[in-house]
């Protein structure tokens, strides 16, 4: 059976997406002259600043393109639905934004990602511009965190967004190349995610859910592209579900009584705001038992996988400088604070 979408034609849908949010943002983006892939901030890079290009496959709107605005990213390569952005609207990205002070490439450690922002940086350095790479692996199911080099392998999720928002609030501040690198990094560290999907989504080029979930069961870890999570069962009750999620990440997180987070309880694409304040509802009781403060808490979608139903919670472990970061103003086309 096929699913329902609103659009023209499947092979189209990414392309008349990005003219839509054009049409819609003129005043926060536009596309470089023949890469409409390629999608820059116009108040955002300046001479002098580092540079910060994201980016990704479609279909996780607003991630990534709607994180592109002064004081977050400057710039966003746009992939086709699911699929790495290619080289050349990445090298499109980096040299708009490039101010003469290096240009950090700060996306989710996926290895179509991985292989092509690579294969951007080393064209760009022929052309003497030097780029450095953050991967961020904010998905604390997706390998254990028990060696170094398995974490590392981690893919980055919802937890993004935070990342994105220090590193670009870094950025914003004028800090140097180094520092910028250290705060992304720093950033990484210390945000975990998990997720819990309760039906698939459909790609708009086969309108077929791309994997199988009965009716009365849920899958607790599932990737934001359908990768396979940790475990599945029976549907459980928004208070369980919530707790499950928060168990793995307090677990890992080993903060202390007095702690400041982000919190982030992030759709994934199809679960209504309700839900949503639901968790958040027993994110904060659990905190509260925690002893930890809440600092900034964002609820609805950030970090979608189409129509997907689930939804996932992020917790930044903050100190002094993250918070300030994060509170550091920014005017992005689907996004603002301070």
């Amino acid at each position: 059976m096929k699913t329902k979408k609103l659009i023209n034609a499947g092979e189209k849908a990414v392309d008349e997406m990005l003219e839509g949010i054009l049409s819609a943002h003129p005043d926060h983006l536009y596309a470089v002259d023949g890469m409409p892939r390629a999608i820059v901030a116009r108040h955002g890079p300046r001479q002098g600043k580092v540079g910060l290009v994201i980016g990704g496959g479609s279909g996780h709107e607003p991630s990534f393109l709607g994180f592109v605005g002064k004081g977050l990213a400057d710039a966003a390569a746009v992939g086709n639905v699911f699929a790495s952005p290619p080289p050349d609207p990445i090298i499109a990205c980096a040299t708009a934004v490039n101010g003469g002070a290096g240009v950090l490439f700060l996306y989710g450690n996926y290895a179509g990602d991985v292989m092509n922002f690579d294969m951007a940086a080393e064209m760009l350095a022929m052309e003497d511009l030097e780029v450095r790479t953050v991967l961020s692996t904010d998905d604390v199911a997706s390998a254990p965190a028990d060696q170094r080099e398995k974490r590392e392998k981690r893919r980055g999720v919802a937890g993004n967004v935070f990342i994105f928002k220090a590193a670009g609030a870094a950025c914003d501040l004028m800090y140097s190349f180094d520092e910028v690198e250290r705060v992304a990094r720093r950033a990484n560290a210390r945000t975990y995610t998990m997720g819990v999907a309760l039906s698939p989504c459909s790609l708009p080029q086969t309108l077929k859910p791309n994997f199988a979930i009965g009716e009365s069961e849920m899958e607790i870890g599932m990737g934001i592209h359908g990768e396979p999570g940790v475990a599945r069962g029976e549907l459980a009750t928004a208070d369980e579900v919530t707790d499950t999620l928060l168990d793995k990440i307090l677990d890992e997180m080993k903060a202390s009584a007095g702690d400041r987070v982000a919190v982030l309880v992030n759709s994934l694409g199809s679960t209504p705001l309700m839900e949503l304040y639901i968790m958040m509802r027993r994110v904060k009781q659990r905190l509260d038992q925690a002893g930890l403060v809440i600092h900034t808490s964002l609820v609805g979608n950030y970090c979608t996988s189409l129509e997907m139903a689930g939804a996932s919670i992020t917790l930044m472990h903050l100190d002094d400088e993250l918070q300030r970061l994060i509170a550091h103003p920014c005017d992005c086309a689907m996004f603002r604070a301070g």
